[in-house]
């Protein structure tokens, strides 16, 4: 790949750095990654990610843009009201910068395209905010050898893992989904705007530093943190034998829609 003048000006910033340089941003610039979800979290991953100059961005997401999103999804503006989101985040990513390729799904993830969709990505992240979607990307990013970033928000925590193949994957933390109303959802327990970014940022690092292979990504370690302390702690976690999608002997073995939608978080 050889950089025009002005993309070298653009990503000089990267090249400088001895650990990324040209190599690295060449890396970025034929990366695709896959934002599911352009809510709280997408929305500060897709923008990181487009100013990077990742080559291809596909954000999936069914819903249109809400007057109560724009307190944290800033990738949306008042005049997106009403708007599908997907197309939203569209515009702005192509404002920001136009050497990236955004690829648009105005529809739900599930069991029937999951596969289809993340088949032809490096990177998968989860920006999404309930329980049945992220164990659905995860099994299919398992079934699909897919590396992925898990985030979840609520309230003033926020936490997040990556998963490569052959390390723990979100089944090893969380054996299935919790029964109905067992955790509140963002709607109803609220939560802090600036978390989203705070964790968004987090991931859109983690996909970056897997494109370009710099650093220690945050395979078999938990990161949570607490806004209202600034306290942030790093669990280890294992993959475990007996997980049901990546153990020894999966009993998950085909994609499932879940029911019952909620943000979570997982308190240590």
């Amino acid at each position: 790949m050889e950089f025009t003048e002005e993309q070298i000006l653009r990503y000089s910033r990267h090249i400088l750095l001895q650990d990324v340089g040209v190599e690295g941003q060449e890396r970025i610039s034929s990366g695709k990654v896959l934002v599911i979800g352009a809510g709280g979290l997408g929305a500060p991953v897709a923008l990181y990610l487009a100013a990077a100059g990742v080559g291809t961005i596909g954000i999936i997401d069914g819903d249109v843009v809400d007057l109560s999103n724009l307190q944290r999804q800033i990738i949306h503006f008042t005049p997106d009201v009403d708007s599908p989101k997907v197309l939203s985040a569209k515009e702005k990513i192509n404002l920001l910068n136009p050497d990236v390729k955004v690829i648009t799904y105005q529809t739900l993830f599930t069991s029937e395209n999951a596969l289809e969709i993340i088949k032809d990505y490096d990177f998968i992240v989860d920006g999404t905010d309930n329980f049945p979607v992220k164990f659905l990307i995860n099994d299919a990013c398992v079934m699909a050898g897919k590396a992925f970033s898990h985030g979840g928000i609520l309230r003033f925590d926020g936490q997040t893992f990556t998963h490569t193949p052959g390390n723990a994957c979100y089944r090893c933390l969380f054996n299935a989904p919790p029964p109905p109303n067992a955790v509140p959802t963002c709607s109803q327990a609220g939560v802090l705007g600036a978390i989203a970014g705070m964790l968004g940022t987090i991931q859109a690092a983690e996909t970056l530093k897997y494109l370009t292979g710099v650093g220690d990504l945050l395979t078999n370690r938990l990161l949570s943190f607490n806004a209202k302390t600034m306290n942030f702690r790093t669990v280890n976690i294992h993959r475990s034998e007996k997980c049901p999608v990546c153990g020894a002997h999966p009993t998950v073995t085909e994609l499932v829609d879940y029911e019952q939608a909620t943000c979570e978080i997982k308190r240590h």
